[in-house]
């Protein structure tokens, strides 16, 4: 089908993740354009400023690859609890964004497989677990990776009915063999970024992967200070990220 494709606008993935026994020194942040439906690669986007600052002013400066569109900053400074501006000037115009850097809880080690589940009974299916802490409203971002699967599985929750409870969750499919390993990251987020999120997955159809084309355009919090109209796509967040492998037995 022949498709009208609009004016490119700009994308800035900012998403600051901070591996649980790590520094979290090693940051990147990287800038494209949309493209047409049919595109299979983005366009990427050189020559911007970037810089995040803390509360205390303290500036992170993100350098470019050359000609990349990664913008790489190696001695940033994670704190959970911290407010962080993001700065991008870019063709004479200045985009900003706050955030928090939210913590993450540790995944606990006792993986379960079951072999006989999903909704069918069909399916192999894994369950984790990770301890909600009950003194505050969490809210929490998966994401799982399978060699089974073209796309990561993502899901965003809270601890509304769980409040200080070890929470579960699963992930299953049909086609997992033994041998076959699973990669699963438990971020923390804000409130902000989980309704974002939410509305990310709905938009792009959810099953089939929040990074698809869309038929909806959903905004994040980064806003254009010179041209309030012209708003750039993305979200700046910082997280603390726990990181554990399955393999299917």
């Amino acid at each position: 089908m022949d498709l009208e494709t609009a004016p490119p606008k700009l994308v800035i993935d900012a998403s600051i993740d901070w591996i649980k026994g790590t520094t979290g020194n090693e940051q990147k942040i990287k800038l494209s354009t949309t493209t047409g439906y049919y595109n299979s690669t983005f366009p990427t986007v050189s020559g911007a400023d970037i810089v995040i600052t803390n509360s205390a002013n303290i500036a992170f400066n993100f350098i470019e690859k050359h000609g990349t569109g990664e913008y790489i900053c190696s001695n940033f400074h994670p704190v959970i609890g911290e407010s962080y501006t993001l700065k991008v000037v870019l063709n004479e115009e200045i985009y900003t964004a706050t955030e928090t850097c939210m913590g993450a809880p540790h995944i606990e080690n006792n993986i379960e497989q079951n072999d006989k589940g999903g909704f069918g009974g069909d399916e192999v299916e894994i369950k984790y677990a990770y301890q909600d802490n009950g003194n505050e409203e969490n809210y929490y971002l998966h994401r799982i990776v399978s060699p089974v699967s073209a796309y990561p599985d993502y899901k965003a929750n809270d601890d509304q009915n769980s409040q200080g409870n070890l929470m579960q969750e699963y992930f299953s499919d049909k086609d997992l063999k033994a041998g076959d390993t699973i990669h699963i990251n438990l971020y923390g987020i804000s409130r902000r970024y989980y309704d974002y999120f939410r509305k990310l997955l709905a938009a792009s159809g959810a099953g089939n992967g929040p990074f698809q084309a869309t038929p909806g355009s959903v905004r994040g919090n980064i806003i254009n200070q010179t041209h309030f109209e012209n708003f750039a796509y993305g979200y700046f967040r910082l997280s603390e990220v726990d990181v554990k492998d399955y393999t299917i037995r």
